[in-house]
């Protein structure tokens, strides 16, 4: 009777609803104090999850590599020496085109501003020079003002670089072996689930092909981009041609709001070396190719890894990006969509095998001798 009346005193409705407050209470405290031990060991989950995203991008390369006869170690050599090839390529010409053009872009800013003053004091606002000299005088007063906080931000990332270059040498490491042993090393992580080892081997597997086809398709996505645009600024003679078209590469990664910094740096340099009318001719080719982007590529490529909602990615970049800034916002969604993809195939059973059929009864005593007696001789 004691165990009636704490129904009989709550409504059912209720009670429900308090368990499941209890339950999101519940999950809602591990969820905190999981996300503070990520942000504490951040030194070592980022350049995890940034090698993780790599091994899937060079993975397809060494399974190549494989699959043709080379051994593990050799294929794994070659694949991570071709990527530091073309990462070193890549640098190269971004360091000389910039070498190169920086004063290009210097004169052509300053007569750029020699154009838009002339137009402010002759044109239809009819400012005086004197009013421009004030507003140029705040700009100054207001960037020496900053001095001292861009000083201290030059020192901290100074201190800082120690760490950066170790966390790049545990990405290299962690590729390497992921390239490696990546099979076996899931194999030995699976032991320590016993029963649950089916769910957990259907859910990881099920992460690892949205993760594999997130990567491959936002870099081909982001190279078809930046390519496009590349070939635009250098149509227009505009100077840094080739670090914009890279920065809009690796700005890609970030959806909505990574092309929206680098559209916006590129239209800046734009405006600066070209004038209005060149920004604004590039302002319209970079909307309509990203509206191309958004409708045919995406859908195409990195659709059947990824189909969230707009807003669900925006949350979902705020979160990263709250978490661990730049890079927090950059692996945020790969993330929730192999959360996303992973965890139906860990919850559900799998499907029930159909039963096996019953064997036929055994045929009664002297059947079979009776059927061997009635059967024809071969001698007849």
């Amino acid at each position: 009777m004691l165990t009636d009346r704490p129904t009989k005193l709550v409504p059912p409705v209720l009670a429900k609803m308090a368990a499941w407050c209890l339950c999101l209470i519940l999950v809602g405290v591990v969820v905190y104090f999981f996300v503070q031990g990520i942000a504490r060991l951040s030194f070592v989950a980022l350049p995890v999850a940034i090698a993780l995203l790599l091994t899937a991008l060079l993975f397809p390369l060494t399974r190549s590599l494989r699959d043709a006869g080379m051994r593990p170690i050799y294929a794994t050599w070659i694949t991570m020496l071709v990527a530091l090839a073309v990462l070193s390529g890549t640098g190269w010409l971004v360091g000389a085109r910039a070498t190169e053009e920086f004063p290009n872009l210097v004169e052509q800013v300053q007569s750029t501003a020699r154009d838009v003053q002339n137009w402010l004091i002759t044109g239809p606002l009819h400012l005086k020079e004197a009013q421009i000299t004030s507003y140029v005088d705040e700009i100054a007063t207001m960037v020496n003002a900053q001095r001292t906080a861009i000083t201290s931000t030059v020192l901290t990332a100074g201190a800082v670089a120690f760490e950066v270059l170790a966390s790049l040498v545990l990405l290299l490491f962690v590729s390497f072996f992921l390239l490696k042993d990546g099979d076996r090393i899931w194999s030995w992580f699976l032991r320590g689930f016993g029963s649950m080892e089916p769910r957990v081997d259907r859910a990881g597997r099920a992460a690892w092909t949205t993760l594999s086809h997130y990567v491959q398709g936002t870099v081909a996505v982001a190279a078809v981009h930046g390519l496009i645009m590349g070939i635009v600024l250098a149509g227009m003679g505009v100077p840094l041609w080739a670090p914009l078209a890279v920065l809009i590469f690796f700005a890609s990664f970030i959806p909505i709001v990574g092309i929206f910094f680098a559209g916006t740096i590129a239209t800046l340099v734009t405006l600066g070396a070209k004038g209005p009318v060149y920004a604004l001719i590039f302002i319209g080719i970079l909307v309509v190719e990203q509206q191309l982007e958004n409708h045919v590529l995406q859908p195409l490529i990195v659709g059947r890894a990824l189909n969230f909602h707009p807003l669900a990615i925006i949350l979902v970049l705020a979160v990263g990006g709250i978490l661990a800034g730049i890079a927090g916002a950059a692996v945020a969604v790969p993330v929730a969509a192999v959360i996303y993809r992973a965890l139906p195939e860990l919850v559900h059973k799998p499907a029930a095998l159909p039963p096996v059929p019953a064997p036929p009864p055994d045929p009664p005593p002297g059947a079979e001798a009776g059927d061997k007696d009635d059967s024809p001789s071969d001698t007849e």
